[in-house]
This record gives C-alpha cells, sequence and structure tokens, in this order.
C-alpha cells in the first residue's frame, strides 16, 4: 500500500526550518489513513526511545525501521565512547547493544577513531560531536545527521510507508528545536555524565 494522497498533501520539510505543521495534526492524519500493520511501526517510532523499544525498533521486520533504530544506537555509542574517553569513564560499561559499532567501540578504546575506519560508512561526522563544547549546537548536528540519514533512505522510496514514518520524524525533529532551551540540553548532558559516574548503563 502505498499513500500517494497522504503525502502529496502535506507541506515540505527543511532542515532548519519551523516545523509548516503541528504533531497534533500529522498523529490525526496518519491515526486515520495510515493501515494497521504501518500504524504500528509509526508507534514504536513515536514511543520514547528506551531499552524496550530500543530492542523492539532492532526486531522489527521493516529494514527501514530496524535501520533507523541501529544508527541511533550506533550514533548515540560513539557519543557516549567519545564522553567517556574525555572523562576517564569506563566506555565497555556504557556502550548499549551488539553490532560492528559496539564491538569496534569496546575493544579499540585506546584507538583515536575507535576503530571504526574498518566499519563500513562515514562515521567522521560522528566522531566530532564529542568535540562540540556548545551543548545545542551538538544536539542540532545530531540531528542534522539524522535529516539527511532520512533523506537518503527514502529518496527513491516514493510514497510509501517508509516516507511517512521519515516525515513524522523529521516533524519531530523540527518541533523540538522550537522548544528545548539552554537550560533544558545542559540538564540532559549533566544528568548523562552523572549516570556514568555511578557506572549505569545509558538506555
Amino acid at each position: 500500500m502505498t499513500y500517494e494522497y497522504l503525502l502529496a498533501g502535506l507541506p515540505e520539510l527543511k532542515a532548519g526550518s519551523d516545523a509548516p505543521i503541528s504533531l497534533e495534526k500529522l498523529d490525526e492524519l496518519f491515526d486515520e489513513q495510515l493501515r494497521a500493520s504501518d500504524k504500528a511501526l509509526l508507534d514504536l517510532l513515536r514511543a520514547p526511545m528506551n531499552e524496550e523499544t530500543l530492542e523492539q525498533g532492532l526486531k522489527a521486520k521493516n529494514r527501514f525501521v530496524r535501520s533507523w533504530f541501529e544508527f541511533n544506537r550506533d550514533m548515540n555509542n560513539v557519543l557516549v565512547a567519545q564522553i567517556c574517553r574525555k572523562h576517564g569513564f569506563d566506555v565497555k560499561q556504557q556502550i548499549v547493544g551488539e553490532g560492528e559499532v559496539a564491538d569496534q567501540l569496546r575493544t579499540h578504546t585506546t584507538q583515536k577513531d575507535f576503530g571504526l575506519n574498518e566499519v563500513a560508512g562515514d562515521w567522521t561526522e560522528m566522531l566530532v560531536l564529542a568535540g562540540i563544547e556548545d551543548l545545542m549546537k551538538r544536539e542540532k548536528a545530531m540531528d542534522a545527521i539524522r535529516f539527511d540519514w532520512l533523506q537518503s533512505h527514502t529518496e527513491f522510496d516514493f510514497f510509501s510507508p517508509e516516507m511517512v514514518f521519515a516525515y513524522y520524524l523529521e516533524a519531530v525533529m523540527l518541533h523540538r528545536w522550537s522548544l528545548l532551551t539552554i537550560e533544558e540540553g545542559e540538564k540532559v548532558f549533566r544528568e548523562l555524565v552523572q549516570d556514568m559516574k555511578k557506572g549505569v548503563k545509558l538506555d
């Protein structure tokens, strides 16, 4: 099933711009028009990211959904590894999940790039994230990487369920930046570092 009429009627989303449609309106449209199986996948993407939803996402039958969760897990792991190195924490205790990236981060802690040159993909942008001191700029840089990923992974999925999922995720990012304050960004970072000091494995 494709969603020509649904997607054709939605305004274009541009990275760095305000979202031209509210999330409430998107929720209403998608809940009304998506078939049940696609809505279930969107519900998973809409859920807060934690250990449970990550596990569900990594096991999803839809390849796009699986890849999205893998991508976010890997990006977060790369950032966490850099923060651990910077603050003298044990990298191995903080890396989440399995896969090539997680394995490299755990076993190549002394290498500048954590051995990611041996893993397929361009990790350059992710490796510089921890060096961005301004927390808001860092979070925006992460979302810019996510936005580009969504664009590239749906480039040829015309009117597909995957395009619907990507549109919603892009809209969420644009809305988040209209609401997030500097104070909130600093609070999240302080909590992140405090968790690592306690030896708590991050979700």
